[in-house]
């Protein structure tokens, strides 16, 4: 698989909710950085980090929160998916994330977005 391929099965788990498949392209020291100055701003080091204090908290910080991907640009191992997110109470925003895959596993991942923005909506 292409890194771009690996990235996009990781959405695509997400989107069905299937955290098995999500954790299985991390590299367990994967390390991930939410640029952001919010609750779930921060570093998170592995895929079990990620999942319990970040991607499980989403709907608790923004309900209804949705990510839906806008276009993709890669190559052999970084890979940038610029998104938009939604959540309840008419959120919406723009933000990219960036991902570095070796070996088949992503290594690292960032996320960017107007942090200030989604602050001051946070509910966490």
């Amino acid at each position: 698989m292409t890194a771009e391929e690996i990235v996009m099965s990781g959405y695509a788990a997400f989107g069905s909710g299937d955290m098995e498949a999500l954790g299985k392209i991390y590299h367990p020291e994967c390390k991930t950085t939410f640029h952001a100055n919010h609750a779930l701003g921060g570093e998170y080091i592995g895929f079990e980090d990620l999942l319990i204090n970040m991607l499980a908290r989403l709907n608790d910080a923004w309900p209804g929160f949705n990510l839906s991907v806008d276009n993709v640009v890669s190559d052999d191992t970084d890979v940038c998916v610029f998104c938009t997110f939604t959540a309840d109470g008419g959120l919406s925003g723009k933000g990219v994330h960036h991902f570095v895959v070796e070996d088949g596993l992503e290594v690292s991942f960032d996320l960017y977005w107007d942090s200030g923005y989604w602050a001051e909506h946070c509910k966490i």
